[in-house]
């Protein structure tokens, strides 16, 4: 049998499933039908009208100052309340929209199979994490067609129409391979070329979700995929979910068979399904026709069918099954890098005190293992004229990092932003960079010299980073508990559908850490890990000194300083501001992915509240709306006046990333013009 014959054959058979589900869904979708022609936009449940404009409302995919436009003129029940912001969610689209969706496309390929010296297109796949990539299966219906087969990424056409060079990488089901036939599935390692990343790190990759609230009857949806294997195209807009069934979802669009394993998205460019079929009109015999009506034959030739609709299963019902599934811990990790949304966590192996031979603390607080600190980088003399400084105060996470390393991605994001804004770039040499990782943790890890017992399998973030002392976790607690309030997390007798199963205090804490992760693009460790340190930076006097004592070591005692800090390195900033040499101005301050909004945070400075220090004359707050961790901002609300908020969208998977945020170029507008005097 031809590499070739068996996914036909599987495909005919998915073709003729789709159409008998379609069957015994006409009662429904004609009962749909009958609303929209009534002037029903979105004919769905209460309860999925509620949940999809609560995931509109809480990821920013409607403004709120749309929102409540769109709601305010008049009293209206619930029902209509959510169909008012569906509907602005559903017409207006964000100057994003088109940047999103091509950086969703990139992380789409070509799949082709080699059969008798040639090389045959046989359908469409994207990458779902780093290094795993998603298709039908009957596009890839075991390991050994897996090895048959390459991908493409970046099969398409430039802006200016004309076709860019694709990137081709092979398959490794070696690695990892699972299918399903009745979801019609597959899932695949990739393997690297001779860039050693994983291919997720060139091109990015779709974070699933099994939560709901991702899409209503009536909403459009979005397909990217190759079809009849030619380059990459796109159908958007006038597309629209018909009917949602337990494991698939129907909906029109101009799609071509070679769609088969292109990801079906919503607005937001969030995998709503996996496309597997169209779904063609059949006789009362089940038979499939053609345009003319007449009985379709294989011999016609797809184009020949009558397709009424397309079928696409569920993401939901893929990662369940994905869940259930008997794994290796090596699979079960490959599988919780899709994220935690995706439910599917990783196998914790039983560990004992904390120590940094411990796998589950090494990955959050990796040793230091010179026996000398690393120090701060200064400026070489006279930068700026010798009279104005620019100082770069990082986060937490950066023990074991080469400063200068560090102070180089700095400057890189800097002066992406300083291009784009028209600026000239700086020299990484002219930079002060102050580094107190290595400190922060050698601090910490006196701070926590009790042992800290997990027991397998039921380890979580929560239980794994919590701080040991009472008081720090107390803290802990607090920052999680407002963060958690602060981004609209339900009340504890509304949390039924989140699945967590747990009653107790750490119970209470992972489900705030997973309401914040769902609603993010930061995963429940780097949000635990980040609220962690700040807790154990307020608490301690000791921790705190020796941050600020380490930071000093590497500040002018003189001019005019502009003063860039991100995270954790926000808070000490603030500090920091309160220990200078007389001598200092701080001109300017930029604070960036700063829990700095937190009143739990802002209490504990010693500023003394929520009041900008005086020896800082100008100051902007920049914050991303998917950074967890700045879940506090805008901090206008809440800090004394001279305070400026910028709002910026980062990349998906760099929320938090300080370079992400320097390489906008309103945020590098207002540094750069401030060195020039």
């Amino acid at each position: 049998m031809a590499t070739t014959d068996r996914p036909r054959e599987e495909r005919e058979r998915q073709v003729a499933a789709a159409a008998a589900r379609y069957e015994e869904t006409g009662d429904e979708r004609r009962a749909v039908e009958r609303k929209q022609d009534a002037g029903v936009t979105f004919p769905d449940s209460q309860e999925a009208l509620a949940a999809r404009a609560a995931r509109l409302l809480d990821r920013h995919a409607v403004p709120a100052a749309m929102a409540v436009e769109a709601v305010r003129a008049e009293p209206l029940a619930a029902p209509t309340a959510y169909e008012r912001i569906l509907g602005v969610s559903k017409d207006l689209q964000a100057w994003s929209f088109l940047p999103r969706g091509a950086r969703a496309a990139r992380t789409i390929a070509r799949i082709s199979v080699r059969e008798n010296g040639r090389e045959l297109p046989i359908g469409t796949g994207f990458l779902v994490s780093p290094s795993l990539w998603m298709t039908n299966h009957h596009v890839l219906t075991d390991a050994d067609a897996a090895r048959q087969c390459f991908v493409e990424f970046d099969a398409q056409v430039s802006v200016d129409n004309t076709p860019q060079p694709a990137t081709r990488l092979e398959l490794d089901p070696n690695g990892f391979f699972v299918a399903d036939a009745r979801l019609d599935f597959a899932l695949v390692l990739v393997a690297t070329g001779p860039d050693p990343r994983p291919p997720g790190e060139t091109f990015g990759w779709n974070r699933l979700s099994a939560q709901t609230g991702k899409l209503v009857i009536g909403e459009p949806v979005n397909v990217i995929g190759h079809p009849m294997g030619r380059l990459k195209e796109i159908a958007v807009r006038d597309n629209m979910l018909q009917v949602r069934l337990d494991d698939f979802l129907h909906y029109k669009t101009d799609t071509e068979p070679g769609n088969s394993g292109s990801p079906v998205f919503n607005d937001q460019w969030e995998v709503v399904a996996l496309h597997h079929s169209g779904v063609p009109k059949t006789d009362g015999q089940g038979r499939v026709l053609r345009r003319d009506g007449q009985v379709w034959q294989p011999a016609d030739g797809d184009d020949a069918i009558d397709w009424v609709s397309n079928e696409g299963v569920r993401i939901s019902s893929i990662l369940k099954h994905l869940a259930a599934l008997p794994l290796t811990s090596r699979q079960q990790a490959l599988l919780a890098e899709m994220g935690p949304e995706s439910e599917l966590r990783p196998a914790v192996a039983a560990v004992g005190p904390v120590t940094a031979a411990t796998s589950a603390v090494a990955a959050s607080r990796p040793a230091v293992e010179r026996a000398t600190a690393r120090v701060g980088l200064r400026a070489r003399a006279g930068a700026f004229g010798g009279k104005r400084h620019l100082v770069f105060l990082h986060g937490r996470s950066q023990e074991g990092k080469e400063p200068e390393r560090l102070r180089r991605e700095w400057a890189g994001g800097l002066n992406q932003g300083l291009v784009r804004a028209g600026l000239p770039p700086v020299d990484p040499a002219d930079v002060w960079f102050p580094y107190y990782g290595d400190r922060l943790v050698q601090a910490l890890t006196a701070h926590e010299a009790v042992p800290h017992i997990v027991e397998a399998p039921t380890a979580t973030a929560e239980e794994v980073v919590a701080p040991v002392t009472p008081t720090a976790r107390t803290v802990y607690e607090e920052i999680l508990g407002e963060a958690a309030t602060k981004w609209y997390m339900p009340h504890e007798s509304q949390l039924a559908t989140e699945r967590t199963g747990l009653g107790d205090v750490v119970g209470a804490l992972q489900r705030r850490l997973s309401w914040l992760a769902a609603r993010s693009d930061l995963d429940a460790w780097a949000i635990a890990l980040v609220f962690r340190d700040v807790a154990a930076y307020l608490d301690d006097r000791r921790i705190r000194d020796e941050v600020l004592g380490c930071v000093l070591e590497t500040m002018p005692d003189s001019g005019e300083v502009v003063l860039v800090s991100h995270s954790l390195g926000t808070v000490v900033g603030l500090d920091l501001a309160t220990r200078l040499s007389p001598g200092v101005n701080v001109v300017h301050l930029t604070t960036a992915g700063s829990p700095l909004g937190l009143d739990s945070v802002y209490s504990r400075l010693l500023v003394g509240g929520p009041k900008r220090p005086d020896i800082v004359a100008d100051w902007l707050n920049i914050w991303c709306p998917t950074d967890a961790v700045a879940i506090g901002c805008p901090l206008g609300d809440d800090w004394a006046d001279g305070l400026s908020d910028l709002a910026v969208v980062n990349a998906r998977d760099r929320a938090h990333s300080i370079a992400e945020y320097l390489a906008h170029a309103e945020v590098a507008r207002s540094i750069g013009s401030h060195l020039g005097g």
